[in-house]
């Protein structure tokens, strides 16, 4: 299939994105982050209409919509975006509105907020604002940008519980369906800060032809064509590849033993490294070897 729309998931900060400052206003040139100057001037700039584009900021995932809504506004309207609103959709029969649909329809970018990633998909997975959302984005020139559960529910798998420091024990990590825009790939966010590579390691033994892909804070990807992938911003993306594991005790262990992989390949991405997801080919934009 050949994917119109585009892809970016951040690896988030914390619920309140990365809006921090207390006084953004009287400072804003100063206080913008790598977040906000980086990853969300991106967004605007791959869009459709640039600085034009209808853009609606999503806040289902967060128990905080009110206070985290107007942040992103603000960031978004500071890097030049003129047309700007959040979109409060708080309960699942709301996903049926015909006016919530109807601003879904007229976007151009939707952003997605951090929170709980099996709050966003309960609200929002089989609706008819989920049917379209797909559709936008496999056939129009659409953006769907998500940050932490934003990013963690854009496939197909999503991981939406387990614990970092026992997340190799079998039975350990809950994975369960998102909102189903990308196939093929199981994403993990706050993935370095808070030590997760062993939940994606326990969610790709279990299903080899998925790739893992764990995102740093202040980091995302740029997905096109549904294929490939572009890492943006400061930090690191992981990706965890099972195709070639060789052995594992994952059938032989009761729940809560800790799980043996033998031969689990890895790449690190950092800013401007490509992957294509149908040859799954890196390509390190700066490397000591060309």
């Amino acid at each position: 299939m050949n994917i119109q729309g585009k892809l970016v998931i951040i690896g988030g900060a914390v619920d309140k994105g990365s809006f921090t400052e207390t006084d953004l206003d009287k400072n804003a040139s100063n206080n913008l982050n790598f977040f906000e100057r980086g990853i969300l001037k991106r967004i605007i700039d791959e869009s459709k209409h640039k600085n034009e584009s209808r853009i609606e900021v999503i806040t289902t995932a967060s128990t905080i919509p009110r206070e985290i809504g107007p942040e992103y506004v603000k960031a978004l309207n500071f890097l030049g975006a003129t047309n700007v609103d959040v979109l409060h959709i708080e309960r699942r029969k709301q996903a049926s509105d015909p006016e919530v649909l109807e601003r879904l329809k007229a976007a151009d970018v939707v952003m997605f907020t951090g929170g709980d990633q099996l709050r966003l998909t309960s609200m929002l997975g089989g609706t008819a604002f989920d049917d379209m959302l797909i559709n936008k984005y496999r056939n129009e020139d659409f953006i769907y940008a998500g940050t932490s559960a934003g990013a963690a529910a854009a496939s197909n798998n999503m991981i939406y519980q387990g614990s970092s420091s026992e997340a190799l024990l079998k039975g350990e990590v809950k994975i369960t369906s998102g909102l189903g825009l990308i196939d093929g790939v199981i994403i993990d966010t706050h993935f370095v800060q808070r030590g997760r590579i062993g939940r994606l390691f326990q969610a790709v033994v279990g299903n080899p032809k998925v790739l893992g892909i764990g995102l740093g804070e202040d980091t995302g990807l740029l997905i096109t064509n549904g294929k490939q992938m572009e890492a943006i911003g400061s930090g690191l993306v992981i990706l965890v590849d099972g195709r070639e594991i060789k052995d594992t005790n994952l059938t032989q262990i009761e729940l809560g033993e800790p799980i043996s992989i033998n031969h689990l390949v890895t790449h690190v991405m950092s800013k401007n490294d490509t992957f294509n997801l149908d040859t799954f080919r890196m390509t390190i934009q700066s490397s000591q070897y060309v």
